[in-house]
């Protein structure tokens, strides 16, 4: 990722994945809350993940603005493929939490969740593809593989939607 203009359009494509995935987090865990859906809260908890991994992403992405210095001659570019790869991380880890915390709550009995919670999750489903599809559409158009690896925490987002 070259250039300012190339950099600040990440940062405004991470900070709008941010800002969108922190309401769906406070929307996702007030209904799965109110309507008894366990799977919602395991969603919202998914989508608080994707929110660290941004944040992750945009130091990431601001630190490799930085021009180059005597410590680092060839500039900071390194820190965003770096970046990339602890978010790959991240998502696996994310995913094996919630696997692990859904298994355990698989035989404890719960109240069926609300019909409501069905419409949140498809409203949460079609929000999530959208980013998706924008966050990948910059990341590719940037050529930077750290938005693109956020961009699949979106994806990952949808998934766990619709599994929920």
């Amino acid at each position: 990722m070259q250039g300012s203009i190339n950099s600040s359009k990440a940062l405004v494509t991470t900070k709008v994945g941010i800002g969108i995935s922190l309401v769906l987090v406070v929307l996702k865990a007030a209904s799965g809350y109110i309507g008894h859906s366990y799977a919602l809260i395991a969603d919202a908890t998914e989508t608080g993940a994707d929110v660290i991994s941004s944040l992750l992403l945009l130091y990431a992405l601001r630190l490799a603005m930085k021009p180059a210095d005597t410590e680092h001659p060839y500039g900071h570019g390194k820190a965003e493929p770096l970046a990339a790869v602890i978010i790959s991380v991240f998502l696996v880890g994310a995913a094996g939490w919630i696997a692990w915390h859904a298994w355990g709550y698989i035989h404890i009995p719960h109240r069926l969740p609300q019909p409501f919670t069905l419409g949140v999750l498809a409203f949460v489903i079609a929000v999530k593809e959208t980013l998706y599809r924008y966050v990948m559409r910059v990341g590719k158009e940037l050529n930077s593989q750290a938005v693109q690896a956020d961009a699949y925490h979106h994806r990952a987002d949808v998934i766990t939607s619709v599994t929920a």
